[in-house]
């Protein structure tokens, strides 16, 4: 599954919890409008549906209810590009503009993105961490 959907996904359902969720439904709904308009009516009332799921699992602390409510969108989101491949940069653009800044703080680290492409040739070696990495080679 392409990163970028993994962490919008995951931003989505999580901003469904938050104060400015109208503002994150709105700028979902528009991405859909854009790209396939003739879902948008049905996405904006899935979306209003799933935030009740992620209200009600928040409150029940029911983290494994909120976790498939992520994988449902993260499927969605998936489908969207698989329908529209060249929709990836709107739906970075979604994620970094709108969803992302609408979590707090320590909910945003969960959902960055970190695209990284090596090549090595001849005799090269690539090391490449998204965080801490230990390299004990001689």
């Amino acid at each position: 599954m392409d990163p970028i959907v993994l962490a919008a996904g995951t931003a989505l359902v999580s901003a469904m919890a938050v104060d400015s969720w109208q503002q994150v439904k709105t700028a979902t709904t528009a991405l859909w409008q854009r790209l396939r308009p003739e879902q948008a009516d049905e996405i904006t009332a899935e979306l209003e549906t799933l935030r009740a799921g992620v209200l009600d699992a928040r409150e029940q602390q029911d983290h494994d209810t909120e976790e498939a409510l992520t994988w449902v969108w993260r499927l969605r989101l998936q489908q969207l590009l698989v329908n529209e491949p060249s929709a990836v940069g709107e739906l970075r653009r979604l994620l970094e503009e709108h969803l992302a800044p609408a979590l707090p703080p320590d909910e945003r680290r969960g959902v960055q993105s970190i695209v990284m492409k090596a090549e090595a040739r001849d005799h090269g070696r690539v090391y490449m961490a998204g965080r801490d990495q230990h390299i004990t080679d001689s």
